[in-house]
């Protein structure tokens, strides 16, 4: 497998190949299934009220999407060891267009909920292989200009989503949003044919179906916890169930990884330093970008009254500034290295997320939006080195395993960093809720004192993501740039 990354590319047979048509291919996948996780926030209200569902019911379009998506990324090293790098990619394509079908003619929420199922089995096996894919095709030294262009990506797709969602829900049917990505779809399912290769090494792996179900019911339990918990509380009593049964499993099925000898996931892979650290970062990062992404919406929306394609355009600008930035980092990183680069990166977040616990009801909608702008600057500069850093310090046979676990790990940290940032703005708004005497004396005064309380929570949620940026901030200084061949043979040789 180390030839793969060697000079002119090879495949897994020794053929070359075009890395460019294999990159295009892989990329268009990703952007696509990037793209649909975006697009159903803005339609929600839309879809709640054609398919006569609660927010509650509708709630379960994301929470099963997620759900899927998690238990599909462990999973997904080892399909990749399993089957021939071609055909999953396919098959992964396949699987996300018959979703895609399926939801866009959904005439009932049951059929439009196993559609966004389907879609998220497809799309939990996209990310991990593109990643794994990208680190084989391409030399260590080019490495960061080949995420950079992943990162290009992972921006694009969550920029144009909200603006794209909040004019099609505005003009057309919510089910357009749908049909927009099958062609899309079908077109990079026929370019796979030409341009996907095999070009990872396949091994004759016994696979161990009890890890498969404990990976299944531990991480899923998990994920369903913190999920749950942003809407429910942390004392709602099936809360606290999953979350318990998703600890006790998950430390089961990493007891048992490290006990047979074709783990699912190598949980090994921590015993490199750069690896866990980047790991750690990354998902900090992660917990203060995602959350921030969901709490500015809803202040753009209920606070300062705007619409949610205007909400989508004030944050289009940070998004494209993070697509823009995500190659010109990649290639500093090959020449620098991310030490440098992390640390910018994340002083630059941290710039750029204190503003936000000062919002008021009369902030200039142009200091949001250049404010936003800078954090994803920041995140832009730091995300990918780092991730990229982490992987690198990595040898290629571990490389899916690799990818895998920070995908499975950032997804979790996601889920972590949304459901605090909204129990803190549930609560703090909730403990600065006035009175419903004075609703029925004075309703005005009463409106104002229930917005000024929103805006309440709202800023306590910014500070939990400043204190997310600080802390990532802080462990940057800990990031050092050593040649990746001196940190594999230091623990190959153990």
């Amino acid at each position: 497998m180390n030839a793969i990354s060697e000079g002119n590319p090879v495949d897994a047979n020794g053929k070359p190949f075009n890395r460019t048509l294999l990159v295009v291919t892989m990329v268009i996948g990703a952007f696509v299934a990037v793209l649909n996780q975006t697009l159903l926030a803005t339609a929600l209200p839309m879809i709640m009220d054609d398919l006569k569902i609660t927010a509650a019911t509708g709630q379960w379009l994301t929470t099963a999407f997620l759900l899927t998506n998690g238990i599909m990324i462990p999973v997904t090293a080892l399909l990749i060891e399993k089957i021939n790098s071609k055909i999953l990619f396919i098959t992964a394509m396949v699987v996300f267009a018959t979703g895609t079908l399926i939801a866009a003619l959904a005439g009932s929420f049951s059929v439009l909920l196993i559609g966004r199922i389907v879609q998220a089995a497809g799309a939990g096996i996209m990310m991990p292989l593109l990643q794994t894919i990208f680190l084989l095709i391409f030399p260590r030294d080019k490495r960061g200009a080949a995420m950079g262009i992943m990162g290009l990506v992972m921006a694009f797709a969550p920029a144009i989503g909200p603006t794209l969602s909040g004019w099609i829900v505005d003009s057309f049917d919510w089910r357009v949003l749908f049909w927009v990505l099958i062609p899309i779809a079908i077109v990079d399912i026929l370019l796979s044919f030409f341009g996907m290769k095999k070009v990872v090494t396949l091994t004759d792996i016994k696979i161990d179906f009890f890890s498969i179900v404990l990976s299944s019911i531990g991480f899923g339990s998990l994920l369903y916890g913190f999920s749950a918990a942003g809407n429910d509380g942390w004392g709602d009593p099936i809360v606290v169930a999953t979350l318990i049964v998703g600890v006790i499993v998950i430390a089961l099925f990493i007891w048992r990884q490290l006990k047979i000898d074709n783990p699912i996931l190598e949980f090994r892979v921590f015993k490199y330093p750069m690896f866990s650290l980047s790991v750690i970062i990354s998902s900090i990062v992660t917990m203060a970008m995602i959350g921030t992404s969901i709490v500015l919406p809803l202040y753009i929306q209920s606070i300062r009254g705007e619409t949610a394609l205007q909400s989508g355009l004030l944050l289009l600008p940070g998004a494209l500034l993070m697509g823009v930035m995500s190659p010109i980092t990649g290639a500093i990183f090959d020449k620098i290295g991310a030490r440098w680069l992390t640390i910018i990166g994340l002083t630059i977040l941290t710039a750029g997320t204190i503003p936000f616990m000062f919002l008021t009801a009369d902030t200039p909608m142009w200091h949001v939006m250049l404010f936003y702008a800078i954090r994803f600057l920041g995140i832009s500069m730091a995300m990918m080195p780092v991730s990229t850093a982490g992987m690198n310090a990595l040898p290629n046979h571990l490389i899916n395993h690799g990818s895998a676990v920070n995908n499975t790990i950032r997804q979790i940290a996601g889920s972590i960093g949304t459901a605090l940032m909204i129990t803190v703005l549930t609560n703090v708004t909730k403990d600065h809720m006035p009175g419903k005497s004075l609703l029925a004396t004075n309703p005005q005064s009463y409106a104002q004192h229930a917005a000024d309380a929103s805006l309440s929570g709202m800023t306590a949620a910014f500070f939990v993501s400043a204190a997310f940026a600080v802390l990532g901030w802080l462990l940057s200084f800990l990031v050092r740039d050593r040649k990746p061949a001196t940190v594999v043979q230091k623990f190959e040789a153990k």
